[in-house]
């Protein structure tokens, strides 16, 4: 075989190896997704309440895309050095800027309106991008 014979080279994608969780969902996968969610971040050094925090608050984000985000999401867990990352992204019509900037407590007997909220406080950070073509929450804590 001489050298104008040599096949192309293929390209070869990395898999990224701080990404723990890629995955598509919609209300079926909830309850599946959630437990995957909790056995990732326990292998990533989480355990106890903050164990505990973090995959309520993930729970809450995946079930207001189900909600409130076209009934279908994306979720993407990761590590970080340090830190667990959560974003979860949906395709609905976005959240208002009033809704964004208020970071009250929602009252005892409201009906909605504790994800976004219980999603903060139970993380270590939080950031939000949301605008007619949908929402993306990312949520953060450290990990051992």
């Amino acid at each position: 075989m001489t050298n104008a014979e040599l096949p192309t080279p293929r390209t070869v994608v990395p898999i990224e190896p701080s990404l723990l969780i890629a995955e598509a969902f919609d209300q079926a996968q909830v309850t599946e997704l959630r437990h995957s969610v909790s056995s990732c971040a326990h292998a990533a050094g989480l355990a106890g309440q903050r164990l505990d925090d973090f995959v309520l608050a993930v729970n809450e984000l995946i079930t207001n895309a189900v909600r409130h985000g076209g009934g279908r999401g994306w979720l993407r867990l990761w590590r970080r050095p340090g830190e667990l990352v959560c974003e979860v992204s949906d395709h609905g019509t976005g959240i208002s800027e009033q809704r964004l900037d208020d970071h009250s407590r929602p009252a005892p007997d409201a009906a909605g309106g504790w994800g976004l909220w219980l999603a903060r406080e139970l993380s270590d950070a939080m950031e939000v991008e949301s605008g007619a073509a949908g929402t993306t929450v990312r949520i953060s804590a450290a990990a051992g």
